[in-house]
This record gives C-alpha cells, sequence and structure tokens, in this order.
C-alpha cells in the first residue's frame, strides 16, 4: 500500500520550467537581463571615455579662451598706458613751446626796459623816459595780444556782470545813460576766451 504523505508531498512541488532554470539564481544571474536599458557592458563603457574625453577637451578650451583673453586685456592695458603717456608728453612740450614764444617776443621789450631802467636821470630829461617807457609798454602789449590776450576798459559801454565788476555808481540825468560805464578804476583781461580779471568800473545810474 502507498503512503498517501509522500504522495502529497510530490505534488506540492512546482515543476522546474514554472521557477526558471537555475542560470537564473546564479549568483551572477543571466548576464543580458542585468544591463540597463539594454545596453551591454561595451557599449556602456565606450559611452563613459567619450564623455570623460569631451569634458578634458572642454577644460583644455576654457582655459585657453581664458590665457587668450587675459593676453588681450593685458595688451590693451599696456597700449592705453602708453598712449596715456604721450598724451601728457605731447601736451606739457605744446604748453612749453607756446611759452618759449611768448618769452621770445617779450626779450625785445625786456632790452628796452632794462635801458631805460639804467639811464643817468642827470642826463636824461623826463620827455626821454616817459617816451622809452611807452615804446615798451607797446611792445609788452603786441606780446600779450599775438598771444590771446584781451584788454577789457569799457568806458561808455553797458555794464556787463559777465566782465566787468561794479566798485562804484553815480548819478545820472539821462535814462538811456542808465547802466552805462562811466570810468574804469582798472582794465580787466580776456585770454583766450577766458576771464583773467574782470574790469573794475564805476557805473551810472538813472533815479528816475
Amino acid at each position: 500500500m502507498k503512503n498517501p504523505r509522500k504522495k502529497a508531498a510530490q505534488q506540492e512541488l512546482p515543476e522546474q520550467d514554472a521557477m526558471g532554470s537555475e542560470d537564473d539564481f546564479a549568483p551572477g544571474g543571466n548576464a543580458q537581463s542585468t544591463q540597463a536599458d539594454g545596453v551591454p557592458p561595451s557599449e556602456e563603457s565606450d559611452s563613459g571615455d567619450t564623455g570623460s574625453e569631451q569634458a578634458v577637451a572642454g577644460d583644455a578650451n576654457s582655459t585657453s579662451d581664458l590665457a587668450s583673453e587675459r593676453e588681450k586685456y593685458l595688451r590693451l592695458a599696456a597700449e592705453y598706458d602708453n598712449y596715456r603717456k604721450r598724451s601728457v608728453r605731447e601736451r606739457s612740450e605744446v604748453g612749453a613751446r607756446a611759452q618759449a614764444d611768448l618769452i621770445r617776443q617779450m626779450v625785445e621789450a625786456l632790452d628796452d626796459l632794462a635801458r631805460f631802467a639804467h639811464v643817468d636821470p642827470s642826463t636824461t630829461d623826463a620827455e626821454t623816459i616817459v617816451q622809452g617807457v611807452d615804446m615798451v609798454e607797446k611792445k609788452i602789449m603786441k606780446a600779450f595780444t599775438s598771444a590771446g590776450l584781451r584788454v577789457v576798459n569799457p568806458v561808455g559801454e553797458t555794464f556787463d556782470p559777465a566782465l566787468h565788476e561794479a566798485v562804484a555808481t553815480e548819478p545820472t540825468s539821462a535814462q538811456e545813460d542808465d547802466h552805462v560805464v562811466a570810468r574804469v578804476y582798472q582794465p580787466g583781461y580776456v585770454f583766450n576766451a577766458q576771464l583773467i580779471r574782470p574790469a573794475r568800473v564805476v557805473v551810472k545810474q538813472w533815479n528816475g
């Protein structure tokens, strides 16, 4: 008579095909089933190497671009510094030449002034001294005028606060003379459109 327990145990064991093959339970498992997204191991390794090479190439290009930009900056800074120094030197040279030209024009006037400053008063009359000083003044003013100086002597002109400084006023009976310069205490000077000193004047004032 057969053992009923042994027969029940045989019926409970699953079939070999239903549980899978022995390779599925091996430590390595199925080689193809363990790859992500179906990519073979060799292709995944090649992709990683290519990415690393691209990253290294990108870093090298960035370093080269940075070095190139730095070189351009240094070259531009050097050129600007040279331009600044050259401009300062040229302005200094132009100013020195202008001053030399002015002194050159005044040399003769200084010679005349020295001659009249050392005359013997016992043998030279006053008229000669006055004529000599007048000649020196004209030469000096000629040199200053050629350099760009203009004298502001506004007698009879309308008062201009941009060029004149009123130090006093005096009454006038004529309305048309209101704010007209009556006298000049001290002439003014304008050099190349720049006011050096305003003319100090007395201005007429009509009170009605």
